[in-house]
């Protein structure tokens, strides 16, 4: 306990944190405000043995946040303090976002979660299911849904070739590539991981909408919540607020400065291609205001974004008793955003029937409608064996619970 204490006392007054050579080295005074010490205190294990660089947290309610503190490095180099305004690349959690966009469709009539693919995209009409070696006829075509649960069984591949970016081809040109390759199974039969899925929810928008993916995202959803700094495009002010993303050598344990693939520099270029998979940055209060609209049931300030019964279905499991879905145990699927069923292990914390989803590096997004909180984690950590499974995630979890539990 005392040297945990001890760690927490460098923490919160900004003095020492671990250095990309494992060594001690000075880091830049941080206001207090910017750390206080509960989450802090929690997670200062993962700093001490270079799991994270820093991180932000939230703890949100049906009224807005809780609780949000910014503690270790955003750039261990500068020893630049992690900050409440830091901006993450949050990978992964633009799905639901994505998701809620298509949702918008259903409920004005344009599109249905039966409606085949093919209906939008006449690339899909006709594709092929590769089983035993022949192409042959699916049972039934991919559909809307199938594209919101992972169950579509399109190609998992990239639309690039490996090791390039995957934002310099348009959406149209993207998927009519997945069009081209024939499924891996059934449609609807089982659950497997899939980006060009939630890419293709993305043409779809553009198709129906008559504008482009972005702009509906834009003018739909982030504008209506106040969602000021998430983009597609970080532009130099929120590029300076950035935290840098680390892996951990595997020989040394250190934290080594990361880079992804996945988009082409510089990221506030607006010629590259919105990634409906993945492509947002954002920070922690604006997370907060998707998870306040989802608590509150698609209303925030007195606007309804989306009904009732939409979030109901988007966070309902829809796959029933499907084995190995997500990549937790105890896990089910809604439409764009995963659910826990039976709480364990990472998700021991959490009420079942709790919803959200996660991205690569580690960040991190639940709603739970029992206690009525959210948990917002922000790191940028990417070679987590399994950044649904952080450990970081379970801690985090765990003192928000306690602490803000109702």
């Amino acid at each position: 306990m005392m040297s945990r204490l001890w760690a927490l006392g460098l923490l919160t007054a900004g003095l020492l944190l671990p250095g990309c050579d494992g060594e001690k080295r000075p880091a830049a005074k941080v206001n207090l405000e910017e750390q206080n010490a509960v989450m802090a205190f929690a997670m200062s294990d993962q700093l001490d043995a270079n799991e994270l660089a820093g991180a932000v947290t939230v703890v949100v309610g049906r009224d807005g946040i809780l609780g949000m503190e910014a503690f270790g490095l955003a750039d261990i180099k500068s020893s630049r303090p992690m900050r409440k305004d830091s901006v993450f690349w949050i990978a992964s959690m633009t799905k639901p976002m994505t998701a809620a966009c298509v949702m918008m469709l259903v409920e004005e009539g344009k599109v249905s979660l039966d409606d085949p693919v093919a209906k939008f995209l006449p690339a899909f009409k006709g594709q092929k299911l590769l089983k035993d070696g022949k192409l042959v006829d699916p049972a039934r075509a991919v559909t809307v849904k199938d594209l919101l649960t992972h169950t579509s069984g399109l190609t998992s591949a990239y639309a690039t070739p490996a090791g390039q970016p995957s934002d310099t081809l348009p959406l149209e040109k993207m998927c009519d590539l997945y069009a081209g390759q024939p499924l891996r199974y059934e449609p609807g039969t089982q659950w497997s991981y899939n980006n060009p899925g939630i890419n293709t929810l993305g043409r779809i928008i553009e198709v129906v909408s008559g504008m482009p993916y972005s702009d509906f995202l834009e003018t739909r959803l982030l504008e209506p919540l106040g969602m000021t700094s998430t983009t597609f495009w970080p532009d130099e002010s929120e590029l300076e607020r950035r935290a840098l993303p680390y892996a951990k050598d595997k020989e040394s344990g250190k934290l080594v400065l990361s880079k992804t693939h996945t988009f082409r520099e510089p990221y506030s270029d607006p010629s590259r291609t919105a990634i409906p998979a993945g492509g947002l940055w954002s920070t922690g209060r604006d997370i907060a205001r998707l998870c306040q609209l989802m608590l509150n049931r698609g209303e925030i300030d007195g606007q309804r974004i989306l009904r009732p019964e939409t979030v109901a279905l988007m966070t309902r499991n829809q796959l029933g008793d499907m084995p190995k879905v997500s990549f937790t145990p105890g896990m089910s699927m809604g439409l764009g955003f995963h659910v826990v069923r039976e709480p364990q292990e990472v998700t021991e914390s959490l009420s079942p029937g709790t919803f959200g989803h996660g991205g690569m590096h580690g960040t991190q997004m639940w709603i739970d409608p029992v206690r009525l909180r959210a948990y917002v984690l922000l790191v940028q950590r990417a070679n987590f064996p399994n950044s649904d499974a952080s450990e970081a995630r379970r801690i985090f979890q765990k003192a928000a619970v306690e602490t803000y539990g109702r």
